[in-house]
């Protein structure tokens, strides 16, 4: 028999949260600004696998068990930007079912390295680093075409119902019960949108005035399992007319209030937490009677890679892979931060409406053909030698190498560098930041 209040437990799933064995509620005293508002943390690193995604990967796994979509043995598939996967990893190391999580490659080394630890089979793309609904080449279609295969169930946290059925049936309650009924304000991150909208849900039951806070990072951010706003807009959970507010909080902002809870606080909370947190001194007025509860997703330790580029003080992320990668990686990574091989959204859109530069996009056809800019000529990186002969015979013809992000496109300018155009630029956000600003997009 699992007994909460001596630890003891029939399995590791026995300690899966609930109202009865809750995660913890800390109230945070050394860096909130506040005279009378109350600011509590809660901390979802204490669920068994590490993440507030445990309580999602157990409903679905359960709910899916109990329809009868998935039977011993089964085959499942998720994308995932690394704290699902490896709850379901474990969930299904318990049960006896194999993972495969399609998911970006720029998701911390940390994270794809414990998700292959725990058995998963790691399928690495090009993708955001919390999947895109509708990228062609992304994690979520990669699902959805393995899935396809009859061996295979996705459960499908972006779409399936026991996402946000889990913390109406655990997060929510706990929270009223850990406050006593007094919470005045509920404040999580936006990935999915399961937390904030299975939450908010119950409490409001309980309480029409709690008001529920969603926050977001800006377009060509680096925090990990969140969603700019457009990409929200893409997700069948994201119900903005039923939240209180919304909050958007800049990728520099989240990464040093990170810093500040571990430093401050002494909680090892990782950067959707310093993003939430940040929101919620942002969006919260100091007023007597107010009781805010802040979702804390995850611990840092998944994230020292993201920390290391975000937080330039601490260090630099380690190198990997051969001599030849090594060297590549650190000429891309000059490439990032020399402003004349860059070119910020903006300014790479001014001057395609001003001086109509050649603009190669390096992507692989099947995205390109998705969403490109306007008179983008698709010129695949690992083909670009051998599309050389259709560049531009003048060395100063303006040129602007576009990506998804911005990553790719770095060393398509380095190669156009090697052939001598003087004027090439990587832009910066790539094609989803050119679309998130409302720029001209064709699709062919």
């Amino acid at each position: 028999m699992n007994d909460t209040s001596r630890r003891v437990y029939d399995s590791v799933l026995g300690l899966l949260s609930n109202v009865d064995n809750p995660t913890p509620l800390v109230q945070l005293s050394r860096l909130v600004p506040f005279e009378h508002t109350k600011v509590y943390a809660k901390l979802e690193w204490y669920n068994p696998f590490g993440a507030v995604k445990d309580r999602v990967a157990w409903n679905m796994v359960q709910d899916a068990e109990e329809s009868g979509r998935i039977g011993a043995s089964q085959q499942l598939v998720e994308p995932t930007s690394g704290n699902t996967g490896l709850a379901l990893a474990m969930v299904a190391n318990a049960k006896g079912y194999s993972l495969t999580t399609p998911l970006s490659n720029q998701i911390p080394l940390e994270k794809r390295t414990v998700l292959r630890l725990a058995g998963v089979d790691v399928v690495e793309l090009e993708d955001s680093l919390c999947p895109a609904p509708g990228a062609p080449e992304g994690a979520i279609a990669k699902a959805n075409e393995i899935a396809n295969q009859p061996e295979f169930e996705m459960l499908n946290q972006y779409a399936n119902g026991s996402n946000p059925e889990a913390h109406y049936r655990t997060t929510g309650p706990e929270v009223w019960h850990q406050t006593g009924g007094l919470v005045t304000h509920f404040v999580s991150s936006l990935g999915t949108c399961g937390t904030i909208n299975g939450s908010g849900r119950f409490l409001k039951e309980q309480n029409p005035n709690v008001a529920t806070i969603g926050v977001y990072p800006t377009p060509g951010h680096d925090v990990p399992g969140v969603r700019s706003l457009s990409q929200l807009s893409q997700t069948e959970f994201f119900t903005p007319d039923k939240y209180d507010g919304l909050v958007e909080v800049e990728n520099d902002l989240a990464f040093e209030m990170c810093r500040r809870i571990n430093q401050e606080e002494s909680l090892t909370a990782g950067p959707s937490s310093g993003m939430a947190l940040a929101g919620a001194l942002q969006a919260i007025p100091d007023e007597p009677g107010n009781v805010v509860v802040v979702i804390f997703c995850d611990s840092i330790f998944k994230y020292a890679s993201s920390i290391l580029n975000n937080l330039s003080d601490l260090g630099k992320a380690p190198a990997s892979g051969s001599k030849r990668e090594q060297l590549l990686d650190s000429m891309v990574e000059n490439a990032r931060i020399n402003s004349d091989l860059t070119i910020n959204i903006e300014d790479a859109h001014d001057l395609w409406q001003t001086q109509k530069p050649f603009v190669i996009d390096v992507r692989e056809p099947d995205a390109h053909r998705q969403r490109h800019i306007p008179g983008a000529i698709n010129m695949p990186l690992d083909e670009l030698p051998d599309l050389a002969a259709f560049l531009p015979e003048n060395r100063d013809t303006p040129m602007l190498s576009v990506c998804e992000r911005g990553n790719l496109s770095l060393s398509g300018v380095l190669f156009l560098n090697s052939l001598g155009y003087r004027n090439a630029r990587s832009v910066t956000g790539g094609t989803e930041a050119w679309d998130e600003k409302g720029f001209a997009i064709e699709s062919t």
